[in-house]
């Protein structure tokens, strides 16, 4: 496996090389944290798909193919189906607001009290987030090098955080676009057609395997339900995916680059079904669904290849990990510690803005790392964080968007009710079952319109400001990254 290792020892010394170039470009805070809103078409919309389309995307989205044959596709589709509604229906709107993260366009809409709140809920999400993505790095790196779990998180886990904190955004879009490339060469036009071929055509497929294999409902419709409210929901609110709206650098990149994006993904999660189906007809009789990927890739694919492959399975894992890092970091210091601190650099300071979230992105990181290595069941500890940012920020989010008569007490109504009751509904029925999201999100619905109702408007003046903000007329404040914007061409 020589050669694969060649392939793999470059590509990692790619990714440290990007950072190291990254940094030069990241002088400022909205440099740093969202790539000065400067991307075009063709950079969004691939740092977007690499965001969105993780282990979980690639690993599981093959175990599920394993295990339901095309109906597997379903989790990765409704990622997909996520991105693409938050594209064409609310992307424009974000990218206007001209902030940093979730909270903040909270604070902006319902007057400045739901921040600490809403931010303690995103911070969760976006830290368990980046932690199941890093302990993917285990099944990698026990495949290629056979090497020792807690190792290889820690190995693939630096990697991650010393590029990202050296270049933040800047140094994750470059990086997520290398990765965009590799997951396409290497899991679309490469192990699709070869799993394909080597399990003897779809006619062959077909023959070996039950029917239900090849219905597109066979996973269940309750299931399908379930991955709708947690997945597609999930993409409208999350910060890792809401930062990667605010560096487009107009509204119809973030429109139409999204929407790209999300179409891509579509074609992502039906192609991980049919190689999962094909390892199905390879290897009847695996102990894991999700040992299908490393096990077709180990066993049928040439070398060379077979190293460009699990490169293109590491880069789904690190583009994930470095954008729930950054959002992670990004809500902890922003919305959490100068809130909590009081504290309020002025926009003069761009220098340290840039070092302070810099040191947080290095302590995030070290904090992944080290629960990483703690954690055991990471579909548990994924399904909690879910939970809770769907159960608890979903309403608030989407009604501050959508109804104006929604309230800041409302809000944080919503928030702690729907939170509260995801808890106890996963304490009742069990972290995996369905309930807790089910009944939480009516919850939270059902509390932000009573509390809304009951309780005085939203006061004019600030509704007046957030439709200055949402029309794009209103001043940015990026910490004069505006001058370094002027001397540095937007990215294509």
């Amino acid at each position: 496996m020589a050669v694969d290792y060649l392939v793999i020892v470059v590509y990692l010394a790619g990714m440290l090389a990007m950072g190291w170039w990254g940094m030069r470009r990241a002088r400022s805070k909205s440099e740093f944290l969202v790539a000065g809103r400067r991307l075009g078409p063709a950079m969004y919309s691939g740092t977007m798909a690499a965001i969105v389309l993780g282990g979980a995307s690639t690993i599981g989205g093959v175990g599920l193919g394993y295990q339901y044959g095309l109906s597997g596709a379903w989790m990765v589709f409704t990622i997909g189906l996520g991105l693409l509604a938050l594209s064409v229906f609310f992307s424009a709107r974000i990218a206007r607001l001209k902030v940093y993260t979730v909270s903040e366009m909270l604070d902006l809409r319902y007057g400045g009290r739901a921040g600490v709140i809403s931010g303690l809920v995103m911070w969760a999400y976006t830290l368990m987030l980046a932690v199941t993505s890093t302990i993917a790095y285990a099944t990698i790196f026990d495949v290629l090098f056979d090497m020792n779990r807690t190792l290889a998180i820690v190995l693939g886990g630096s990697i991650v955080v010393a590029y990202s904190t050296l270049g933040g955004m800047w140094s994750i879009t470059l990086t997520d676009m290398v990765q965009f490339v590799v997951k396409t060469i290497g899991v679309l036009l490469l192990l699709l057609p070869i799993a394909v071929v080597k399990a003897g055509g779809f006619a062959e497929m077909k023959a070996q395997l039950p029917t239900e294999y090849f219905d597109p409902l066979g996973i269940g419709g309750e299931t399908i339900f379930t991955y709708v409210l947690i997945y597609t929901f999930g993409m409208l609110i999350g910060q890792d995916i809401w930062q990667r709206v605010f560096t487009a650098r107009s509204d119809r990149t973030a429109r139409w680059g999204g929407t790209v994006a999300g179409t891509y993904c579509l074609a992502y999660a039906v192609a991980g079904a049919v190689i999962g189906t094909a390892a199905k007809v390879l290897y009847p009789n695996l102990a894991s669904a999700d040992d299908a990927f490393a096990t077709i890739v180990k066993d049928e694919l040439p070398v060379g290849v077979r190293g460009l492959v699990l490169a293109a399975a590491l880069a789904a894992v690190m583009s994930t990990s470095s954008g729930a890092l950054i959002a992670c970091a990004t809500v902890a210091n922003n919305d959490i510690w100068a809130r909590l601190r009081g504290i309020v650099r002025p926009e003069r300071e761009q220098h340290d803005e840039v070092k302070g979230n810099r040191a947080f992105i290095l302590m995030m990181g070290l904090a992944v790392i080290a629960t990483a290595i703690a954690l055991n069941d990471v579909v548990q500890a994924l399904t909690v964080a879910y939970n809770l940012l769907v159960g608890g920020l979903l309403v608030p989010i989407l009604g501050g968007l959508l109804w104006k008569r929604g309230t800041a007490q409302g809000a944080l109504a919503s928030v702690a009710v729907g939170g509260l009751a995801v808890i106890g509904l996963m304490a009742a029925y069990g972290i995996l079952a369905n309930e807790p999201v089910y009944y939480g999100l009516l919850a939270s619905l059902a509390a932000y319109v009573a509390v809304s109702l009951a309780t005085r408007p939203t006061d004019a003046a600030v509704l007046a400001a957030w439709r200055e903000r949402l029309a794009g007329r209103a001043p940015a404040h990026d910490n004069a990254s505006e001058t370094v914007s002027e001397q540095v061409p937007a990215a294509q």
